[in-house]
């Protein structure tokens, strides 16, 4: 959800959803709120109206500014009873999450996120052995398998990618944050 909508505690989010008419009033779902340490919470919808590209959400007891607060950040989900079937090859985000990314046969590390919306494919947040987070784009062309029984997504990856990929460290950070000092000519 992407920010409080209004005076009643209604909420506007994205819609990640490819399902037209996908919510509708009284649907039950899920709010996973970030950080993802915070208890996951069901809501049932008492209204909903697009305005703006966003779909503005009004849940059964969430009746104030405050009350929506709460929510802003939180990523909403159909309970897995509800989900639509998907076409092959494709895969709901919750069940990405969590698997182990193998580049060929050598592991990588556990999907922590997926973000869209920064190119043509979305990326995986992965979280290497020692604690790095990466960006993996999602990109057919270095797809080999995706096998949710045994949590592994299997890519082969073009050498070097993971490493521009990486975001910057804090030292880095600094690095570039900092003037640039020209000399003199004399």
């Amino acid at each position: 959800m992407v920010k409080t909508q209004g005076r009643r505690g209604e909420v506007a989010s994205e819609v990640l959803s490819d399902v037209p008419g996908r919510f509708t009033i009284g649907m039950r779902l899920l709010a996973l709120p970030r950080p993802p340490e915070n208890p996951r919470r069901e809501l049932e919808v008492e209204e909903l109206w697009p305005h703006k590209g966003l779909l503005v959400l009004k849940f059964a007891g969430v009746d104030s500014i405050s009350d929506a607060e709460t929510l802003v950040g939180s990523e909403l989900q159909v309970p897995r009873s509800e989900r639509s079937t998907l076409q092959p090859s494709w895969n709901y985000v919750s069940d990405l999450v969590g698997c182990r990314v193998l580049d060929y046969d050598r592991e990588i590390g556990s999907i922590e996120d997926v973000q869209f919306g920064a190119g043509e494919a979305p990326l995986f947040v992965v979280r290497d052995a020692t604690a790095k987070l990466l960006e993996i784009p999602f990109a057919e062309a270095y797809l080999d398998s995706v096998d949710l029984e045994r949590k592994q997504v299997r890519m082969k990856l073009p050498e070097g990618l993971l490493e521009v990929n990486a975001p910057l460290t804090a030292e880095e950070k600094q690095e570039q944050a900092r003037p640039v000092r020209r000399k003199k000519k004399r």
